[in-house]
Order: structure tokens, then C-alpha cells, then sequence
């Protein structure tokens, strides 16, 4: 007989019955009964019920025993009586009348109970991972995780990728976000950084004449934590392939995500044929570029309305005329909402930092149309009948107006449209609605210093025939850049390459960068493009954020094994930390204290 176990928790069955049979794991719940004591033994596996009865030697010692004790328990399978079986339990036909135990491991009072999934503070439940992570919830999301990693390896394998690793220790990133750095003893007064990604290494490997190329590659940003994002570390499904087009690239990664959606979660793929919306198309519609298409509600562009003479909004018409824009939302069959939910969502705009959101109903009396609601009044019938039309809006139809500059306005009808929709309750909630946004610009404004910038990846190509780009009208160049976009949350971005050193310095140079600085900042990629470079193109979707999705969470840390917190700190194995003043002097490094 094995020494510990002979089965796990999870697979005993009717079919073991009267077997003998050795079990070890956690006690996860007892229930006494007086005369019957009940243990719930727990591992990785599952959960199998034992059961001592008073008339046991050893019931009494096992009566005492706390919870999370490691324990091993000797006994025989029998059957359960038909009202006591628990079909929740791949183990509820069965339990394991004990004949012998064995503590194998002791326990302290524990610090958060472990049988259940209630709340609790983020100190407590990453101070004590370890214990956090045996809770059923959390400890079945860190399985799936593990089986998602593993199925995407034989996929990419199956679809002729081959899996390299890229370096950890490299040099700083100039874009981006902020680096961490790590300093060279043999190299005093310099430093690696952690990759932010593999971003030039797997465009180097493209160079070095490999075709498709993969990897589950760790990337690390000094960033603020968010819901959908982890300070510190995450992981990426890596990505990058050789004499293809933006197409090639969108037919992995739809088979793919597919795929892996089907096998891990019973929800269905609204469309497996994933939509293509332009970046521009997503800013006017949804606001965002990373809109979520479970969300029925478009915005249209009404700021032509305010200019005509019937419509009396004094308030926008002024506005408008000084050069701000008015887009609205229209929320369908809502004209017997009662006025609190329309004042609600109004003062959900103030609260958002704006001056609110004007709305009326559309309604019919007699063949004339008009706007039931505070600022219904100021609008003609004919100009009703226009915002109708250019809406797509039908009587019985709101409208929420907002008025401003362009990107305030995308902002807040972007989040407007989520709220009405949660309001109305019309997200469906057992559907994944994939996208990709597509036709990004390549370059931007900064709002601050009024300068040209990259508006995404500067090392993308830009769309059209080459010889024929007009570099004088940079605003509008686009650039074959692209996200994959799920349920509004943002999987990943990615690219088709610029692998033309030539057309890199005249993109860079209107940017701000001269010869000298790109060929310094970025001297291994522009010396391996002058060599030969294929047409290459890649992405890279968030590990963490799939994985989020599948497990129906709201936060990453519920799917991240040991995660940091808010803080970006370790609170279990308490890092960042100091080091002392030997290891400081053998890295060169003399920390200043701020005063």
C-alpha cells in the first residue's frame, strides 16, 4: 500500500465500494452529530466525506483535531444512503467509514476561514496567500489557469509555432511605461531593465530567419494597479510570424481565442467571425476603443442639430459655435421609465466631474412629434424628426445629450452607455463579444505641448503604397495597428512591422527624432533591419486578462497565483525590502534620503 494515499479526494466512486483505502489532505468541515462525526477531507482533487462513529477509539481525538489540519485517514468505501448522497460531489455517492487516522501536519488558528468564499480585506487574503489560495473559488480559477496555459502551448504548436524564451535582463525601454531596473556589479554605475515586453526580440528573431514564433512571456511594468491589470508582472501570449499580412495574424488569433473560449466556458461567442471597426467608427459609436459589444446602445453625432434655427438650447448653441461637438445616446422603449431614472443617470454625470446629461423622450400626439422631458421644449417637431432620423431613434426612444470638447465627450458617453445600459439591464451577461479595432492613426496631437506624437506603436507600418505617403499631412497616415478587444476589456495590441530602415527615420523624424537619436535609443533593431528583414507582424493577448474572462471575474488578482497589491508590494514574502549597505556597495549604488 502507498504510503500517504492510495486515491485522491476526487475519484472515489460506488465503484470502489468496500474497498480499503488510504486518503490524505485538509480536514475542510466537520459536522458532529453526537453519536456521528463528519469530516469533509479535501486536496487538490476534490472533497471525499468521512465518517467515525462515538464507539471509535479514536473519535474523540479526531473530534478535537482543527480545521486545516493535514491529516491522513485509513478506511473502507461504503455506499451513502440515498437521502444523504451529494450530487454536488464528484464523491457524494460514497464517504470512508475511518478506521485509522494520522496527523501529518498541524495548524495554527487560522487568520481567514477556508471553507468559505466570503470577502475579505486585500491585506489579510495576500498576506496569507497560501491560505487564501486553498478557498475552493480562487483554488479552482489558479487550475484553470494552468489548463488554459497548457492547452494554448498545443494549439500554437499545432499551428506550426515554435515556443522560444526571450532574455529577462535587458537594456531600458525609451516608450512606454516606466522600467524596473537592476544593477550590474560587473558593469558599476549601469543597469538592465526587465522586459516590458519581447517586443524587439521576437522582431529580431523574425530577422534571424525563424517563420512563427511563441512564447507565454512574463513582462514587467513599474505601473498602477487596476482591475483588469497587475503592478508589477503579467504574462502574454507572444506572438509574431514572418511573411504575412495584418489577415494572417487575425485568423490565428480568432481560431485560437475560439478555441479556447468553447473549451473553457459554457458562454456562448456572439460572433466567431470576429468584427472589424475602425478606430474612428469606435470613438463615435462607443466612445472607446475598447467597446463592449454585449452593449446594444451606439452614440451619434448630433452636434448639425444645434445649428439650425428651430432648435432654441441656447446652452449647446453657444457651445457649439465656440467649436465643441454634442453626441448622444438614445436608450430604446424607455418613455415609461419613471423620471427617477432619467434624473439618476443626470446626476451620475455631474458626479462624474461633468455638467450632466440633457435628455428627452420622444413622443406622438396628433402626428406631431416632440421631446417629453427638461429641454424637450427647445426642439422643434421638425428638428425631433432629424435627430430621428440621423439616430435611428423611434417614438417611444430617450436621448442623452452631452456637449463639450471631443475627447471629454467620448469619455463620458463611453461610460454613460455602460450605466444606462446596467440601468436598463440589457448587457448579456452569457455571451463573449469579440472585436478588433482596426485603422489606428499612426500619429497624434499631444494636448499638452501641441507636438506630433505616436498615437499607438511607432514601430508599426503605415497603410497605402509607401513611395506614394504624404509625410506633410501626418495626422492622416494610418497604421496597420490593431487590438483584440472582448466584452470591453482590451486583450492585446499589435501590429504588421515596419521592417524598412529608410521609411523608420522619415516615420521618427516627424515625431521629433533625428537620425542620431533613433540609430542610439534603438541601434540593435535599425542595425538587424539593414541586413534583411522579412515582412513580420505580431500580437500578444493578456494570459491574465483570458483568463479573467473565463473565470467571470471582475479582478485579476482572483486569477493571479501570488499577486502584488494595490501598493505593488509583497505583503507575504515582504518585497520590495531593504538590503544592506555590503550588497549596496558591491552594486555601487549609495542611496540618498529624501529630506
Amino acid at each position: 500500500m502507498k504510503k500517504y494515499r492510495t486515491h485522491t479526494c476526487g475519484e472515489l466512486n460506488l465503484k470502489n465500494n468496500d474497498e480499503k483505502v488510504l486518503l490524505s489532505g485538509w480536514i475542510n468541515k466537520k459536522r458532529d452529530h453526537g453519536n456521528l462525526l463528519f469530516i469533509d477531507l479535501r486536496d487538490n482533487y476534490g472533497i471525499t466525506q468521512c465518517v467515525i462513529d462515538n464507539k471509535n477509539e479514536f473519535f474523540k481525538k479526531i473530534e478535537n483535531i482543527p480545521l486545516e489540519t493535514v491529516i491522513q485517514f485509513e478506511g473502507k468505501v461504503v455506499k451513502r444512503e440515498k437521502d444523504t448522497i451529494n450530487k454536488e460531489l464528484n464523491t457524494g455517492e460514497i464517504e470512508i467509514k475511518i478506521s485509522n487516522f494520522k496527523i501529518l501536519g498541524t495548524t495554527k488558528e487560522l487568520p481567514l476561514p477556508i471553507f468559505s468564499d466570503q470577502e475579505y480585506s486585500e491585506e489579510i487574503r495576500l498576506k496569507y496567500r497560501y491560505l487564501d489560495l486553498r478557498r475552493s473559488k480562487i483554488h479552482k480559477n489558479i487550475n484553470l489557469r494552468s489548463k488554459v496555459i497548457s492547452y494554448i502551448r498545443k494549439e500554437m504548436e499545432n499551428f506550426g509555432f515554435l515556443e522560444f524564451q526571450t532574455p529577462i535582463l535587458t537594456s531600458s525601454s525609451p516608450e512606454g511605461a516606466r522600467d524596473f531596473l537592476v544593477p550590474s556589479r560587473l558593469n558599476p554605475g549601469k543597469f538592465y531593465a526587465l522586459p516590458q515586453a519581447p517586443q524587439q526580440f521576437k522582431q529580431l528573431i523574425m530577422i534571424s530567419g525563424f517563420d512563427k514564433y511563441f512564447q507565454i512571456a512574463p513582462c514587467f511594468r513599474d505601473e498602477d494597479a487596476r482591475a483588469d491589470r497587475s503592478p508589477g508582472e503579467f504574462y502574454q501570449l507572444d506572438i509574431e510570424m514572418s511573411f504575412i499580412n495584418q489577415e494572417d495574424i487575425f485568423n490565428v488569433v480568432e481560431n485560437l481565442l475560439n478555441k479556447v473560449f468553447k473549451k473553457f466556458s459554457t458562454k456562448k461567442i456572439l460572433n466567431e467571425k470576429f468584427p472589424k471597426i475602425s478606430f474612428e467608427d469606435s470613438m463615435l459609436k462607443y466612445g472607446t476603443d475598447k467597446p463592449d459589444l454585449r452593449n446594444p446602445l451606439e452614440i451619434c453625432d448630433l452636434t448639425e442639430i444645434f445649428k439650425r434655427d428651430d432648435v432654441k438650447f441656447e446652452i449647446f448653441k453657444k457651445l457649439v459655435k465656440s467649436g465643441s461637438i454634442v453626441r448622444a445616446i438614445i436608450s430604446k422603449k424607455t418613455k415609461d421609465r419613471p423620471r427617477s431614472f432619467f434624473d439618476n443617470i443626470d446626476k451620475w454625470a455631474k458626479d462624474e466631474g461633468s455638467s450632466g446629461l440633457a435628455y428627452f423622450t420622444f413622443e406622438k400626439d396628433n402626428n406631431k412629434i416632440s421631446g417629453k422631458g427638461p429641454i424637450g421644449k427647445f426642439f422643434s417637431p421638425d428638428a425631433c424628426q432629424e435627430i430621428m432620423k440621423l439616430s435611428n431613434a423611434e417614438i417611444g426612444d430617450s436621448v442623452f445629450f452631452a456637449c463639450g470638447k471631443k475627447k471629454d465627450v467620448e469619455k463620458l458617453l463611453s461610460s454613460a452607455r455602460d450605466k444606462i445600459a446596467k440601468d436598463l439591464d440589457i448587457i448579456d451577461e452569457s455571451i463573449f463579444a469579440f472585436c478588433w479595432i482596426v485603422d489606428y492613426p499612426m500619429y497624434e496631437i499631444d494636448e499638452k505641448s501641441g507636438k506630433i506624437q505616436f498615437s499607438h506603436n511607432p514601430f508599426s507600418m503605415p497603410q497605402g503604397d509607401i513611395s506614394k505617403l504624404n509625410f506633410n499631412q501626418p495626422l492622416s497616415i494610418k497604421a496597420y495597428q490593431y487590438d483584440i478587444v472582448c466584452n470591453g476589456i482590451e486583450l492585446s495590441s499589435g501590429a504588421i512591422r515596419n521592417h524598412i530602415p529608410e521609411l523608420m527615420y522619415k516615420l521618427f523624424a516627424i515625431a521629433g527624432y533625428d537620425k542620431e537619436s533613433v540609430e542610439e535609443k534603438f541601434s540593435g533593431m535599425i542595425n538587424a533591419l539593414s541586413y534583411g528583414a522579412p515582412p513580420h507582424g505580431g500580437i500578444a493577448p493578456g494570459i491574465d486578462r483570458i483568463v479573467m474572462l473565463l473565470a467571470n471575474e471582475k479582478n485579476i488578482r482572483e486569477i493571479t497565483m501570488f499577486p502584488l497589491n494595490q501598493n505593488a508590494q509583497d505583503l507575504m514574502m515582504n518585497a520590495p525590502s531593504n538590503v544592506d549597505n555590503g550588497q549596496l556597495k558591491e552594486l555601487n549604488i549609495n542611496i540618498i534620503k529624501k529630506k
